[in-house]
């Protein structure tokens, strides 16, 4: 055991330098300066009045003394000669010089052999092993993997315990600030960003993952826009807690918004057309009530049930649209939520006539009022209601419920029909999701469920689903209660500064109104 930790001992790299300047300079230089000054001082004692022949022998030992500096400085030199051999060796560069031989035992001697064999372990990507080497044996090769991580169009982005960036690549989305502060410049619509992800990682979370898919880093519309999906690793106690690596998939999202642009402007420029026909079918049912048959009524009913359920796509698109574009404008004033269904019940309740279902509402009248935009949040209450209506079998029912949970009052929407796996649920609320079974059999965009979350969240609320295949579904948003909130609006204060109220007093959305 003695011998191979005295083996370890000489391949250290530190021990050259003291060896060399003991052995070679001071040794060699000390001895040597004793030696001409005790021969000078013996002269002198001998001879207070030197002859011709003492100052002779003081000249040869001068010029001992000269020579022997000469031969000690080029001791003293070889090592850095020899170390220069190698370098120009590895680095293949022509030359007469001789590279060094590692077995020769001068190498040996003086400890340099570690250093030379260092040079050559690098030339050829390898380092020595070291304390750090892992329990496998493997040595990691000694590459500038910053540097090569550069040259990947994936985005990898490091953060420390504070959340600070410590390392991002060129293809991460960053932005820097006047004072050379890093941030991930990423737009979370409607799913917590990174930093909230991480603040409700709690002590007892020693790792977690999450996965969001099509994250912008610009607005619909912003040069050098890029849609990633993004993969968060957090990993307690580690020096970099939070690994994020973004995968840019902007030429497979990117022709999905293009379409939405288009048709939205399509849906703009239908928007009066339907509207009109909606008009002239309420006129004709009203004046026509009383000589139509049942089944002439029943058919003016589907004609305005298919009439309003365009109008809602057209809805669906045009605010769609606006949310992606950040144009989408509400207005939240106290409202009880009686009121906003009321907006919607007479055709809610034709839909689930016209589809042979029954719906049935149960708002009590002492729920506290809300704060709300009635616009946008009818819209969201007819596309859960429109969803049951369509996911539910025939003959089944569509439960409305509402009450107060701490400073919200929830309403949810129950359905007793096909029901959802959980696979689907996890991507319910993301743009343009539809799963492989409701895109063959169910008529839909994919994006009512997307801008209905958006809406529920810009009208600071939430909104959840709970599912069981084959059992129905329950999707539940809630809207904060209005005195819990009604100082905040009416000085257009918020806590997180994502709804702005303009001079008009109409509220731009930015995100999630939080009360």
């Amino acid at each position: 055991m003695a011998v191979k930790n005295k083996a370890a001992e000489s391949e250290q790299l530190h021990l050259f330098w003291p060896r060399h300047r003991r052995m070679t300079l001071v040794r060699a230089m000390t001895v040597q300066s004793f030696i001409i000054m005790l021969v000078i001082g013996v002269i002198i004692v001998l001879y207070p009045n030197p002859p011709i022949g003492a100052w002779i022998v003081i000249g040869i030992l001068t010029i001992m003394a000269l020579l022997g500096t000469w031969v000690v400085t080029l001791m003293a030199m070889r090592p850095i000669q020899d170390l220069s051999s190698a370098l120009v060796h590895v680095s293949g560069e022509l030359s007469a010089q001789v590279p060094p031989n590692l077995n020769d035992s001068y190498y040996v001697h003086t400890r340099l052999r570690p250093l030379l064999k260092l040079v050559y372990d690098m030339a050829t990507n390898q380092t020595r092993p070291t304390e750090d080497t892992g329990s496998d044996g493997v040595v990691a090769p000694n590459i500038d993997v910053a540097g090569q991580l550069n040259h990947t169009a994936t985005g990898l982005i490091m953060l420390d315990a504070s959340g600070e960036v410590v390392f991002a690549n060129k293809s991460a989305p960053i932005l820097i600030d006047g004072n050379g502060k890093k941030s991930i410049e990423l737009i979370f619509d409607v799913d917590p960003s990174i930093s909230q992800w991480l603040a409700e990682r709690d002590e007892h979370d020693i790792h977690a993952e999450k996965t969001w898919r099509r994250i912008a880093n610009k607005l619909t519309g912003e040069p050098d826009r890029r849609l990633f999906d993004v993969y968060v690793s957090y990993e307690k106690g580690s020096e970099a807690e939070t690994i994020i690596t973004l995968f840019d998939r902007t030429n497979d999202y990117q022709p999905e918004d293009d379409d939405l642009d288009f048709i939205a402007f399509a849906a703009h420029e239908l928007r009066g057309p339907i509207t009109v026909i909606r008009g002239y079918l309420d006129t004709l049912n009203d004046e026509l009530a009383g000589i139509t048959d049942p089944d002439q009524k029943e058919l003016f009913q589907r004609l305005i049930v298919s009439a309003n359920r365009l109008s809602g796509y057209v809805n669906n698109i045009l605010n769609a649209s606006r949310f992606d574009r950040r144009h989408l404008k509400i207005h939240l004033e106290e409202q009880t939520v009686q009121n906003i269904y009321d907006t919607i019940a007479d055709d809610m309740q034709m839909r689930a006539m016209a589809q042979q279902r029954l719906l049935s509402v149960s708002l009590p009248d002492g729920l506290p009022t809300v704060a709300a935009d009635v616009n946008s949040m009818s819209e969201v209450l007819g596309n859960l209601i429109d969803n049951a209506i369509k996911y539910s079998n025939d003959g089944g029912s569509i439960e409305v419920t509402a009450g107060v949970n701490g400073d919200f009052v929830e309403v949810s929407v129950v359905d007793h029909g096909i029901g959802m796996p959980a696979n689907v649920i996890s991507n319910l609320f993301h743009k343009f999701y539809r799963s492989h079974r409701s895109r063959e059999t169910v008529a839909g965009t994919g994006i009512g469920l997307y801008i209905s979350k958006a809406i529920v969240e810009s009208n600071g609320g939430k909104i959840s689903v709970r599912s069981v295949e084959g059992h129905g579904s329950t999707f539940t948003f809630s809207l904060p209660i209005y005195s819990t909130v009604a100082d905040k609006l009416k000085t257009g204060v918020n806590n997180q500064g994502f709804i702005e109220r303009s001079s008009s007093g109409w509220i731009k959305n930015h995100g999630a109104f939080r009360g």
